[in-house]
């Protein structure tokens, strides 16, 4: 099995990292679709206090329950923190959203046993997992 659709069998609870209020972002959609479909969805936006009827959290840190998945949709320079953050906080994977690539981080992640998908959209792969 291929590390994206593992990681989509098995989560249950995504981080999502960047995930905005404003309803025509990617993030917005995106989480609302996965949310949808019966993900668990929590927001780490420091500027936001509450997504999709979920609390926001300034960092993955703060999350009192355990994340299965970090979808993260921030610029590439800000993914080496969000990886290290991810391996803290005992997720399973980080899923790098599409034009969001960070070759090093993703190795870093690989390396402490966490599955890692880049440059892919979650929304798009979760509509082609065989039902």
């Amino acid at each position: 099995m291929i590390a994206g659709e593992k990681l989509l069998r098995s989560a249950k609870t995504i981080a999502v990292v960047g995930l905005s209020g404003t309803r025509w972002r990617p993030s917005y959609g995106v989480s609302e679709y996965m949310q949808s479909v019966g993900y668990r969805i929590i927001p780490v936006n420091p500027k936001e206090t509450e997504v999709l009827g979920e609390k926001a959290y300034a960092t993955l840190e703060d999350i009192p329950i355990p994340v299965d998945l970090v979808n993260i949709f921030r610029q590439p320079r800000f993914v080496p923190d969000i990886v290290d953050s991810a391996i803290r906080i005992g997720a399973k994977g980080v899923w790098m959203q599409e034009e969001v690539v960070h070759e090093e981080a993703a190795q870093k992640a690989r390396d402490a046993g966490l599955d890692v998908v880049m440059d892919r959209c979650i929304l798009k792969e979760h509509r082609k997992l065989p039902r």
